[in-house]
């Protein structure tokens, strides 16, 4: 095959993923842009004293948050990691259930569990409304994210370093000081990476546990486009939060790279058997502060969907199929056939884009591959706020007229859910060995039938990972579709946040059922990618 004719496949290969991100991406932020600098309020916002303030306080409780979630994650990473324990996967998708939990119900059970403690101020202790209910929800949804990413790469670091550095007399102290956190230096900075990123661009927990005392760039580009109808400075805001989160993933990429420059990854190393009372105490208290984040919080969220007057049952379960006075103009169990038929769409989208995606930025050349993966990361770290406001404003007039079409949520949630399938895809497609693909060549098959029958059998285990991924985030995707929604057809997310917004007993409870059922589904979908993930698989 000549060069320019491998050159014009793989432009058409592109050419899908390119055009989805050019439409439903690229042209949506760029009329942010265009807004914010033209319409002359960008810089205004700039510099009142209170957008000051805002960026303050929003970066401030996500570094806050990130280094919380490392000092707890990183002992659960260690005996996930380096331990064999008993049930060992169902560990690591337990620890993980949080993190794909939409944001909206981890913030209704840490809202519930105020409550049952007693720290709701009923009693004079108010942790309600506080920074400290923000910095310990972020830490709920994040701790996963250092398990698995330091986890990973801990199970794959050659002990015998460790070992040699004991033999001549250092203490374990100095071990972990001196020789094993520099070399999971580049999956910690990673991990914090990731975890400041989602805690700076938080949403759900904001709303539901900060409340409109503790606001963020991330809520008030929502409040301002939506209920103070500013758009002017909404868009301004949602300018400068992107180009503060643009500079964010900048410096810590240049972090990582200097950091991995010195990092020795190996063969995936046997965990230790939990033979000792030693080391079952340690693991205890290692796992413990995460097991507790993960366990109480779900725990108190059954716990009250169950509550019905003085006693338990079904009741809140049973209101779900009625249209009773709930605000919604369904029944809140519609908003589950809702959420499921537009995650189903994302995911086919978010597979479909992804996977030729994820083969040019795998296989085309280091010009191509390098900016197809850069642009796929982009909407990782674009505010899911930022997305939906985008697609709102700038899908407003034909032949782009998507207001308010229903498939205008399936796409912005396949915005999101796509990094997650070609992260997932492009380390697989990159380690198949080509001189399979060869063999298969000199047997007659062309060089596309050698890919197909070759690589796509080698990796549909990590692309069903990827889909499930994309899945789980889709069905609790609620910054997005907070613009979008319709109101005829509310997804679990945005009917809850309607349901909690109102007084009485009975919807708080239908809330928290709604919460319990979506809950199920996400813990169905992480088992489903424990199930499929590959064992010596890095990050997610």
């Amino acid at each position: 095959m000549t060069t320019v004719r491998r050159r014009l496949l793989w432009a058409l290969v592109a050419v899908g993923p390119v055009a989805f991100l050019a439409v439903f991406f690229a042209y949506p932020v760029a009329t942010i842009l265009e807004r914010g600098l033209t319409e002359g309020s960008a810089l205004d916002v700039v510099r009142r004293r209170s957008t000051g303030r805002l960026v303050t306080f929003t970066v401030a409780q996500a570094a806050a948050s990130a280094a919380l979630s490392l000092v707890v994650g990183l002992p659960a990473a260690w005996a996930v990691a380096r331990v064999d324990l008993p049930g060992r996967r169902l560990v690591r998708a337990l620890l993980v259930v949080p993190f794909v939990l939409p944001t909206l119900v981890v913030g209704a059970a840490l809202q519930a569990t105020f409550e049952r403690v007693g720290v709701d101020g009923s009693d004079g202790f108010h942790l309600e409304r506080t920074v400290a209910a923000v910095l310990l929800a972020h830490m709920v949804l994040n701790v996963a994210v250092v398990v698995r990413v330091v986890g990973s790469h801990w199970a794959l670091l050659d002990p015998r370093t460790e070992e040699a550095a004991r033999v001549l007399g250092a203490s374990r102290l100095r071990v972990l000081r001196e020789v094993t956190l520099p070399r999971l230096g580049p999956a910690i900075w990673s991990a914090a990476g990731i975890v400041f990123l989602f805690c700076f661009t938080s949403f759900g927990v904001i709303l539901t546990v900060g409340g409109p005392g503790r606001p963020t760039v991330e809520t008030e580009i929502w409040r301002y486009a939506t209920q103070r109808t500013d758009l002017a400075t909404a868009t301004a805001l949602a300018l400068l939060q992107m180009l503060v989160v643009v500079a964010l993933v900048a410096t810590v990429g240049v972090a990582e790279r200097r950091a991995a420059a010195g990092a020795v990854v190996r063969n995936p190393v046997p965990p230790r058997p939990l033979a000792t009372a030693r080391l079952r105490l340690a693991v205890a208290a290692a796992l413990a502060p995460a097991a507790l984040l993960v366990v109480v919080p779900v725990g108190v969220l059954v716990e009250r969907s169950l509550a019905v007057g003085d006693g338990y049952g079904v009741g809140h379960f049973r209101a779900l199929a009625t249209d009773g006075d709930t605000g919604l103009s369904v029944a809140p169990l519609e908003a589950v056939r809702t959420s499921l038929t537009y995650a189903v769409a994302a995911t086919l989208i978010a597979v479909v884009v992804g996977g030729l995606a994820a083969v040019v930025v795998a296989h085309a050349g280091r010009v191509s591959s390098r900016a197809v993966d850069v642009a796929l990361m982009v909407p990782l770290g674009t505010s899911a706020v930022t997305l939906g406001f985008g697609l709102l404003i700038a899908l407003d007039a034909p032949p782009l007229d998507l207001r308010s079409s229903a498939a205008i949520v399936p796409i912005a949630q396949a915005l999101v859910g796509l990094p997650f399938v070609v992260r997932s895809l492009v380390p697989a497609l990159r380690a198949v060995d080509p001189r399979t693909r060869e063999a298969a060549t000199v047997l007659g098959a062309s060089p596309w039938r050698a890919r197909w029958e070759v690589d796509v059998p080698l990796v549909a285990r990590t692309l069903l990972v990827g889909a499930a991924f994309a899945f789980a985030v889709s069905l609790g995707e609620f910054g997005a579709t907070s613009f979008l929604a319709r109101p005829d057809a509310p997804t679990v997310p945005t009917a809850m946040f309607r349901l909690l917004g109102q007084p009485g007993a009975a919807l708080r409870g239908q809330a928290m059922a709604l919460g319990v059922v979506l809950a199920a589904l996400t813990v169905a979908s992480v088992l489903v990618i424990e199930r499929l993930r590959p064992r010596d698989a890095l990050g997610w």
